[in-house]
C-alpha cells in the first residue's frame, strides 16, 4: 500500500508493469501445478515448536498424496510447510513477499516466486489452491482466512475444503463468531460448514481429498 502512497503520479503509471510482470509470472509458473494446497500460518513461532512440527507432517501427507504445496515462503510455518513438502513427494513452492523486515526466502524450496504487491501474491494463492489449511497465525494468517472464505461465501470460487489446524488457538475465534456475528444476524450458521477444525493430520489430509474430489466432480458437471 505505501508503494501507492508515496509514488508520485508517473510512476504509480509504471508501477502498473511491474504488476502486470507479477501476475505473469506467476500464472506462467504456477498453472501447470495442480492440485495444490495453500498452507498460512505464522512467521514467529520457533522452529520445533508444536505448530511447526505439525505444519511439518501436515505438508508431508498431502504431498506424499499428490498435492504441491504453496506458502508464503518465509519462516516459521511457512518454512514448516515447505519443509514438509520438499520431503514429500511433490513441489514445494514459496510466495516470498518484499516487506521492510526483509523476508528471506526459506531453503525447502522447489519454486520460489517474489512478490513487491500483497494483493498480486494473494490472487496466486488462491487461483492455484484446491484447498487452504489455516496453520495458526497473525493478521496476515487472519486475512488470508477470512480472504478464502469470503471468495466461498459469494460465490466467487468453488467451495473449497477450508481446515483450520489448532483447536486450542481457533477455538475463541469460533465462539465469537458464534457469539457475535451469527447471534447478531450478520452471518448465519451455515456459514460455519465453510470451514472444519481439527488437530490431527491425517484428518487434514482426509477433508481436503474428499473436499478435493467433490470439487472436481462438480466442475466435470
Amino acid at each position: 500500500m505505501n508503494d501507492f502512497v508515496k509514488n508520485d503520479a508517473t510512476s504509480d503509471t509504471w508501477s502498473v508493469f511491474r504488476i502486470m510482470s507479477e501476475f505473469v509470472d506467476g500464472f506462467e509458473t504456477l498453472r501447470h501445478l495442480n492440485p495444490a494446497v495453500s498452507i498460512f500460518g505464522s512467521s514467529s513461532l520457533p522452529r520445533g515448536s508444536k505448530y511447526y512440527n505439525l505444519a511439518v507432517k501436515i505438508a508431508r501427507l498431502l504431498s506424499d498424496a499428490g498435492f504441491h504445496i504453496i506458502t508464503g515462503g518465509g519462516p516459521s510455518i511457512m518454512e514448516a510447510a515447505n519443509k514438509g513438502a520438499f520431503d514429500g513427494a511433490s513441489k514445494s513452492i514459496g510466495l516470498n513477499i518484499e516487506i521492510p523486515s526483509e523476508q528471506i526466502p526459506n531453503r525447502y524450496q522447489d519454486l520460489t516466486l517474489h512478490f513487491r504487491y500483497f494483493f498480486a501474491r494473494k490472487v496466486m494463492f488462491v487461483k492455484y489452491a484446491s484447498a487452504f489449511v489455516i496453520m495458526p497465525g497473525g493478521f496476515g494468517t487472519l486475512d488470508e482466512l477470512f480472504e478464502s472464505l469470503t471468495l466461498i461465501q459469494t460465490k466467487k470460487i468453488f467451495h473449497l475444503p477450508v481446515v483450520l489446524v489448532g483447536s486450542e488457538f481457533w477455538g475463541g475465534l469460533i465462539d465469537w463468531i458464534v457469539s457475535s456475528p451469527i447471534r447478531t444476524g450478520t452471518l448465519s450458521k451455515s456459514d460455519l460448514n465453510m470451514f472444519s477444525l481439527t488437530d490431527d493430520p491425517k484428518e487434514v489430509l482426509r477433508i481436503i481429498k474428499e473436499g478435493y474430489e467433490k470439487v472436481r466432480l462438480s466442475k466435470a458437471i
